[in-house]
């Protein structure tokens, strides 16, 4: 039996989906299943149970010998919020629990890190533990994510397989319930379709032009198969980013979108809010050796070829994967 936490989610409900369709479907599915905004996410995907998070931890202490494998993807993501608890409820004290049990139990455990937790790359985007101490996050989100990466390094009691994934800017459908946290993709696609211009944040530092900042995104059908390789190969326990390696600019994305919508190019360029400028990520891009030298070679979806996907097959016809 396999576990999916945050199986209503963004990632954690196409992984469900993508399980289904390997023919698996004795899977746990944990979540805050109140949510309306997620219910749809889950609409024609098939699990054995669905367990509330709040109680998972002691579902798990009495059913350990039923679950076979953890794809801990459930976490608080928002990068606005600025109460320290929730994080520390949500995110790292949740994790520690559920490392502890995975621990005792022999359970493996993959978990959702995130590019978060390098902060503005001042000491660059490379998955080596010895310099996840030198890292510095800009939000408390970030934070919490590095926090625990950085606890779990010191542990000396572990699962017999971990891996925790720093994923970079992940995107593709499922999104829909993210409101300000979903992707740019996503955003700009409703903003071409509503008024035919897409607003983009100005670059407030010289080192930049408008539009020309960079990011490492990943459609998330690429993130799929490499928690699937994960979960069937077990390499070597550690952290692995998981993004293309190639950093790709925000002028670039617009381009996509237009050229997906079959709309002419209009770009306007506005101000990052004040509340996101002081913690907005200027440049990401993953060092992917280490997944390389892992053995995942699949290709990885381009830019160009990730945004067609979703906005045709997805967006356009309003379908959830």
């Amino acid at each position: 039996m396999l576990v999916i936490t945050g199986a209503s989610g963004f990632i954690g409900s196409c992984l469900l989906g993508f399980l289904n369709q390997k023919g698996i479907t004795d899977i746990v599915a944990v979540d805050r299943f109140r949510n309306p905004d997620k219910k749809h996410n889950l609409d024609g995907k098939e699990s054995a149970e669905q367990v509330e998070r709040e109680i998972f931890h002691d579902w798990l202490a009495q059913h350990h010998e039923k679950v076979s494998f953890i794809f801990h993807l459930g976490a608080r993501t928002d990068t606005a919020e600025t109460n320290p608890e929730v994080f520390e409820r949500l995110n790292t004290g949740y994790s520690q629990k559920l490392w502890q049990q995975c621990s005792q139990f022999d359970i493996p455990l993959l978990y959702a890190s995130s590019a978060a937790t390098y902060g503005m790359g001042e000491n660059g985007f490379d998955d080596r533990h010895d310099l996840l101490v030198r890292f510095k996050p800009l939000n408390l989100y970030g934070k919490s994510k590095n926090d625990f990466d950085n606890w779990v390094v010191l542990q000396k009691e572990s699962p017999p397989f971990w891996a925790g994934l720093k994923f970079f800017n992940v995107y593709g459908p499922n999104e829909y319930h993210k409101g300000r946290m979903a992707s740019v993709i996503f955003h700009a696609y409703r903003q071409v379709k509503e008024t035919g211009r897409l607003k983009l944040f100005r670059s407030h530092r010289p080192d930049f032009k408008d539009g020309e900042q960079r990011r490492d995104f990943i459609y998330v059908k690429d993130v799929l198969e490499i928690l699937f390789f994960f979960f069937l190969k077990k390499p070597t326990s550690g952290i692995y980013n998981v993004g293309t390696g190639k950093a790709r600019t925000f002028n670039d994305l617009a381009n996509a979108v237009f050229d997906s919508c079959g709309s002419p190019k209009s770009i306007e360029y506005i101000d990052t809010p004040s509340d996101i400028r002081e913690s907005y990520q200027y440049f990401t891009e993953a060092k992917i050796s280490k997944l390389r030298n892992a053995g995942y070679a699949e290709p990885l979806t381009t830019l160009e070829e990730g945004v067609t996907d979703y906005v045709r097959n997805y967006l356009e016809a309003g379908k959830n994967f």
